[in-house]
């Protein structure tokens, strides 16, 4: 019976002090992520920071802290009223980006950075964006950025935390302002179309009275061309046959004849209810008649005289042409030996 008991007793220390041993190694043995790091307490006084992998502790002597996240964080902050300088309430969002550097100091400096963080951000941002006016803070959004990340480093620099970037997702002011800033661009662009439609019409007529004076000036150009060349052609004609004429020598009978001829031509129109014989006329018919009258031996005919033809004349109302002597009668033709 005694025996048994024993035996029993020693099964349960030796539970016992199993259970102890798996406890405390799982107290002594820590594993720590990567990017990670762990704050340890021994006897509630910072001990040691623990890096990435496996460390070991004294068991419940030293005691590690929660870890803190080492990687670059974002967080987006809540829309902010804040007053600019023309003293109108604009709502801005905010994105910080920071990044946990001493653990040490992120844990024992400052109770929690990140609301630090967020409370700092605001009285900066109203700050900075107090002394602008609408227009500078929709306009000047680097600018407000680089004085926030300026502020928040310096004074997050002893937290242990460091801000990379602060970025503004939006700036939304009034609707009243919104409504003001629409009607403005909107007259802006239509402003802008004006004046674009005015130098385009501008320009076209620009070129319409370009094009018209380079067309009128070819035209006259042109016109300048023909009417010399017209001229040359007319004095050249009038050139051949006045030296055809000169070197023909025609007599008076000729030219008798050539007034004849131009006689209808003269009675053709249709406004010639007046008419105004020369005097040289009727020198030239008695030419004419006397040569008609006259006998001629030789000629290209061979001595036969054709007889005359008389043209068809109408009385002027000025003069009156005296009617001509009837014609004599053809004298028999003589054969002319050939030269």
């Amino acid at each position: 019976m005694s025996d048994s008991v024993g035996t029993v007793v020693s099964i349960v220390l030796l539970v016992i002090v199993a259970i102890f041993v798996i406890v405390v190694l799982f107290r002594a043995i820590r594993i720590v992520p990567q990017a990670t790091a762990g704050v340890v307490e021994r006897l509630g006084k910072y001990h040691k920071t623990l890096n990435p992998g496996l460390n070991l502790l004294v068991p419940f002597v030293d005691r590690m802290r929660p870890l803190i996240d080492m990687r670059e964080q974002v967080v987006s902050f809540p829309p902010q009223p804040v007053i600019t300088e023309d003293n109108l309430v604009v709502s801005i969002d905010t994105v910080v980006y920071f990044q946990v550097t001493d653990a040490r100091a992120a844990t024992y400096e400052i109770r929690n950075y990140l609301g630090a963080v967020e409370q700092l951000t605001t009285t900066t941002l109203r700050n900075v964006v107090g002394s602008l006016n609408l227009e500078e803070a929709l306009t000047s959004r680097d600018n407000i950025n680089g004085q926030l990340r300026i502020v928040l480093d310096e004074a997050t620099g002893k937290w242990g935390v460091r801000v990379g970037r602060v970025e503004l997702k939006a700036i939304d002011p009034p609707l009243s302002i919104q409504d003001s800033m629409e009607k403005q661009m909107r007259a802006e662009r239509d402003k802008r179309a004006a004046i674009l439609t005015a130098e385009g019409t501008k320009q076209a007529a620009i070129l319409q009275a370009e094009g018209a004076r380079q067309a009128a000036i070819l035209n006259a150009e042109g016109d300048a061309k023909s009417q010399i060349l017209r001229a040359e052609g007319e004095a050249q004609a009038i050139t051949t046959v006045f030296g055809a004429i000169h070197a023909g020598d025609p007599d008076s009978k000729l030219l008798a004849y050539q007034y004849l001829q131009m006689l209808p031509k003269i009675a053709e129109g249709p406004a010639s209810k007046l008419w105004i014989i020369p005097s040289e006329l009727t020198e030239a018919l008695k030419g004419v008649t006397a040569g008609f009258l006259a006998p001629r031996g030789d000629g290209p005919t061979g001595g036969i005289t054709p007889p005359p033809e008389t043209p068809p004349t109408t009385p002027a109302p000025s003069s009156i042409v005296p009617p001509a002597t009837p014609p004599a009668a053809p004298t028999p033709p003589r054969e002319t030996p050939n030269a």
